[in-house]
Order: C-alpha cells, then structure tokens, then sequence
C-alpha cells in the first residue's frame, strides 16, 4: 500500500525553487526522484548549465535535474513541494491549479499558519480531482550562495500532518503523510507527522516573530542576538505576545514555548532569517504573514501585541529603504 503511495507521489514537482524549494529538491533528486524546480530565471538558466549546487555538510556537489520557469511543469506531478514567499502564495496557487493532476498532492513548506487554506481555497476554484493540501513546516537553515547554489547551514527537519477541519476518514490522510514522509526519509531528510499540526505551525510562528525581524533589523545572526541580554529580552517579549494570541485562538501551545524560542539559535548560530535575507536582496519580506499576523489576529481577539506592531513597522519601514530605486 505505501510503495503504491509513494509511486504515486513521484515526479515531484518545486513550486518557488528559493533556498528551502531547492535545499529539498536537490535532496530528493540526489536520492534518485524526478524532480523539476520552478523558479527564478537567474537560478533556471545556472541549473540548466551546471546542475544544482548543493552545498552542506561540508559536502558540495553538482546535481543534475530538470528547472523551468513555466508553472505549467507541475501537470504530471504526483507531489507538489510548495516553497513560496507567503506574499506569493495566493497568486502562485492560482496559476498552478489548473496543471495540477487529478490527484496531485500539495505540500505547503512555508512560514505563517495561513497558507494551506488559501491554498486549498485556490485549487478548489479548479473544476478537477480531489487535489489533498496538507501543512508542513521546516526547522532547516538554507540559503542560496548565488544562482543555482544552495548553502544548507543547518537543522533539517520537517513537521508535516493534517488539520482537524480537512481530515478525511478511514485513514487517508495518515497514509499519504506517511507515504511523504517514507520518500523525503529515502532522501536524507527527517520527517515526524504531527497529530497537532496547527500547534506545530503556531510554535514555529512564536519563533519566526522571535527572530525574522530583529535579525533583518539588526542584519545579525542568531547567536549574536541572543548572546545580548536586551535583545533576548525583547525576542522573549515578542515570542508571549504571539503566543497569547494563540491562546486567544484555542491554540494550547507547550507552556515552555517561549524557552524554546531562545535555544533556537544553538543549533544555528550563524544563521540569518529569511526577512533579513529578503532585506539584504531589496525584495519584499514575509513580515504581514509574521509579525503583521500577530497583530492584526491579536486586533481581532482583543490581544494587545505593541512589541509585534512596532517590529513589524520597523520592518516595513527597512523594506521601503532596502528596495531598488
């Protein structure tokens, strides 16, 4: 049954082949899927020419696999890795839907806690088969060290599972997640399935409002931010407010959250978030889907979050700064 599955989810394709799209891809690839990245043109064209630099473990190496610009490489994919921006993810789930097989699975890897509705609200206005949408989140560090190479820095774990509000009976879905996560396992890469994915999103949230925009702001690495006492002060201070509002939610995150939060950074001490990343290319950041998140939830619930708003403004301000002229 699960080889069958897993049959099934192959070719797979990379939906927004940035550093996360390309660090999971090139693992899967290596380990002898088919896989095709879509992407930007820049990472397309070195890819094509040189194959994808994969870069981690002390280990760097060339991996040849298919890299387009055209969304309409995902019809015949049995698996669909979705890797974009979260400002991205409503108009890339529109053009991707009407390629996607009867039976494509889509798997978000994405920062925020919002991403799969809006997903599945996009594949739903596609007259097709049962297309499944599950929510997945990364604790990897990656980046790309120029077109077409990727730098894994560290960690490279995946949480996947299903929400309670889309689980199917007669354990479907739990035969799907563990088909994922038996192929991604044969690539190297650590997969748990969460029976309380959306507590694991609003965890992985906490964190994000912790770190993404204090590193952009401070274009610093993890490590040195905590090493600062007024700086995990203030991490520690954001990392509450979001998980009040998750409270607010019914979201009954570990009571030890915020602790969590700050030993993070041991495991990657030199990594930048991906806001900063952003900020340092002059595109736009995440930060409405983090820190903004926060906000405007706490808004609706009554929570205040005056730590979270002033990062977020912070952040938007640097945005404007940091953009092409």
């Amino acid at each position: 049954m699960q080889a069958t599955l897993q049959t099934r989810l192959t070719p797979v394709a990379v939906v927004g082949a940035g550093a996360l799209g390309c660090l999971f891809g090139g693992m899967l690839a290596r380990a002898g899927t088919a896989v095709t990245l879509i992407g930007r043109a820049s990472h397309v064209e070195a890819i094509r020419r040189d194959g994808l630099v994969l870069e981690s473990g002390g280990r760097t190496e060339a991996i040849p696999l298919a890299a387009t610009e055209d969304m309409s490489a995902v019809r015949g994919a049995g698996l669909v890795l979705f890797c974009v921006k979260s400002i991205d993810t409503d108009a890339a789930a529109r053009a991707m839907a009407p390629y996607l097989a009867d039976q494509a699975v889509v798997l978000s890897l994405q920062n925020g806690v919002d991403n799969n509705e809006r997903i599945r609200a996009q594949v739903a206005n596609v007259a097709k088969g049962a297309n499944e949408v599950f929510p997945g989140l990364v604790y990897a560090a990656a980046q790309m060290a120029g077109p077409g190479h990727v730098r894994h820095t560290g960690g490279g774990g995946v949480v996947i599972g299903q929400l309670a509000a889309h689980r199917r009976p007669h354990g479907t879905d739990r035969a799907l997640l563990d088909a994922i996560a038996s192929l991604f396992a044969g690539a190297g890469v650590a997969v748990r399935i969460s029976d309380e994915v959306e507590v694991e999103l609003w965890t992985k949230l906490v964190m994000n409002c912790a770190y993404n925009a204090i590193s952009a702001l401070g274009d610093a690495q993890y490590g040195e931010m905590v090493a600062l006492a007024e700086i995990r002060t203030l991490m520690g201070d954001a990392a509450r407010e979001a998980a009040a509002v998750a409270t607010a939610k019914g979201v009954r995150l570990p009571h030890d959250i915020v602790a969590s939060a700050l030993k993070l950074a041991d495991g990657m001490p030199t990594q930048i978030s991906s806001t900063a990343q952003d900020i340092r290319r002059g595109r736009r950041t995440e930060i409405d889907h983090l820190n903004g998140y926060v906000v405007r939830t706490g808004e609706a619930l009554g929570i205040a979050t005056p730590v979270n708003r002033a990062l977020d403004a912070l952040v938007k301000l640097l945005e404007r700064r940091a953009a092409p002229s």
